[in-house]
């Protein structure tokens, strides 16, 4: 896929954009403009082999076929996240404005013939945030609140504690062990399975201190 494939296939995307906003971040659909953060954040074997998905090396080729390919439908959604400032960075309330901060990726697609998996992945250096969780939410709440899925499914790998307890602090509920393939390392590994039902995030619905995103549509 070369970039100026990606050109063509991005100029044949809706014309309206989702967009989903938290306290502290903005979620997006990808745009080519977004190529050289992802083949830098993306392209560090730390990330690379705690995904199904992403290859290592990570070059802007592999960002152009990732924004050409991004799956369609009522059951699938990619989004970048990026951070308001740097005090949202910090925790803190935004106290002066900037450009946003791009940070990872979060998504949903239906991957076989049953549940749409999540997955969700940030940069090296924005990690130990609380921010996976953040935009977990955001995205859990889009797929049960404005696409009215049943269920969710999603997978971390057993030694990746921190997705784990994304999860768990999103309501996920533990279903047993499996194998995934990871494309960086070119084998399969043992992965913690989960899901949430519909029913259970509408029990769950409040998340603590965390409100509902709020939803745009930008219009190109």
């Amino acid at each position: 896929m070369t970039i100026v494939e990606a050109t063509t296939a991005s100029l044949l995307a809706e014309s309206s954009t989702l967009v989903l906003e938290t306290g502290r971040l903005i979620l997006r659909a990808p745009r080519l403009e977004d190529m050289a953060w992802i083949a830098e954040l993306a392209d560090n074997r730390k990330v690379a082999e705690m995904t199904a998905n992403i290859p290592h090396p990570y070059g802007m080729a592999d960002a152009a076929a990732f924004i050409a390919n991004l799956p369609g439908g009522p059951d699938a959604a990619t989004l970048a996240i990026f951070l308001k400032n740097d005090a949202s960075l910090l925790g803190e309330a935004p106290n002066r404005l900037g450009p946003p901060i791009p940070v990872g990726m979060c998504g949903f697609n239906r991957r076989d013939e049953t549940v749409p998996e999540i997955g969700y992945w940030l940069g090296e250096p924005y990690w130990d945030r609380g921010i996976a969780t953040e935009a977990a939410r955001a995205l859990i709440d889009h797929a049960f609140g404005d696409r009215k899925l049943d269920a969710l499914v999603a997978s971390a790998r057993v030694v990746n504690p921190a997705s784990r307890r994304v999860l768990e602090k999103c309501g996920f509920q533990w279903t047993g062990v499996g194998l995934t393939r990871v494309r960086a390392m070119g084998a399969s590994v043992p992965v913690d399975r989960f899901r949430l039902e519909r029913r259970l995030w509408t029990s769950l619905r409040a998340w603590g201190e965390t409100a509902r995103p709020t939803r745009h549509e930008l219009a190109h």
